[in-house]
């Protein structure tokens, strides 16, 4: 018996990675599982991988960022397993540049594929439930370096902070009628963030993974907690924002109002702030310059 058995789900950029961890993770658990893939020999090979250990799947080829494609998704699904229970938004792409340094089309299209790519199976999943008057869950793909912000990642990151808030303001919207709507922020080491490690590192990783030890930043490990969000279990859990690498689960809280400074009911003089706003940082502990957010990520991928 698995969390997940009757259900079924789609999971998009399950090619590869994380939504290859994914999928896996959701047919290990009794789900029939809509394997969206650009790539159709990659999604085509994780169908079959999931069929030939006895799951139901079907791959699903396109880009998810087209309407008829996201919508031809959940068509599938009840096509081919009569229902949908959950969709896992994953598909992504890095174009990391400086701003400076960045083209229209690298800011284009990784907004398109993240934002749009979560758009669009949402709204089709939406509209299913809706209409059959089913409850659903949905788990979004957001990412540290949207939540904190990384260098070289200003489109990647609008588009993932764009994806936490998305997530937060769909599951508002689908409280009514049961639809949950959650984010995750995965540190995984996967086909797109591997090349960019020192090759030391990558040595080191491979000598403990020979040793037995626990790779803790293999893609894999986001999974179970994916699949639990698809699940039943997680029907009371909404608008949350998760990390998750390794065995460690932690939650963010959005943004937070943590200090002010008044002026006396009166409009403030642009010459009054200097001398003011320093109060704001004094009550917060917030510095006043730029910083390196990701640095207080709990777990760095170089330090393990």
């Amino acid at each position: 018996m698995g969390l997940l058995d009757g259900k079924v789900v789609i999971v998009t950029g399950a090619g590869r990675g994380i939504g290859r961890g994914e999928a896996l993770e959701c047919a290990a658990q009794g789900a029939a599982v809509v394997v969206a893939e650009f790539d159709p020999d990659a999604g085509e090979a994780v169908a079959k991988e999931i069929a030939d250990t006895g799951g139901q799947a079907v791959a699903a080829p396109g880009d998810v960022a087209d309407a008829a494609v996201a919508d031809g998704l959940v068509e599938t699904a009840v096509r081919e397993f009569g229902r949908l229970d959950a969709l896992v938004n994953n598909a992504g792409i890095l174009r990391d540049r400086t701003v400076a340094k960045l083209s229209d089309d690298d800011w284009d299209a990784v907004i398109r594929v993240h934002l749009r790519g979560h758009f669009l199976p949402t709204r089709a999943a939406l509209r299913h439930w809706k209409q059959a008057g089913q409850p659903g869950h949905l788990v979004h793909t957001a990412s540290t370096s949207g939540l904190l912000g990384n260098f070289g990642q200003s489109n990647y990151g609008a588009a993932k902070a764009g994806i936490a808030a998305f997530s937060t303001i769909v599951a508002m919207e689908g409280a009514r009628a049961a639809i949950t709507s959650n984010a995750i922020a995965p540190t995984a080491l996967t086909r797109m963030t591997l090349d960019l490690m020192p090759d030391e590192y990558r040595a080191k990783r491979d000598e403990a993974i020979e040793r037995g030890q626990f790779d803790f930043f293999a893609p894999e490990n986001v999974a179970p907690l994916v699949a639990f969000l698809c699940s039943d279990a997680a029907a009371h859990i909404s608008g949350k924002v998760f990390g998750v690498q390794g065995d460690s689960i932690e939650i963010f809280q959005p943004f937070t109002s943590v200090a002010e400074v008044t002026n006396g009911g009166r409009r403030w003089d642009p010459e009054d702030i200097p001398g003011r706003i320093d109060e704001l940082f004094a009550a917060s502990g917030i510095g006043a310059g730029a910083e390196n957010m990701m640095a207080r990520m709990r777990y760095q991928i170089l330090d393990m």
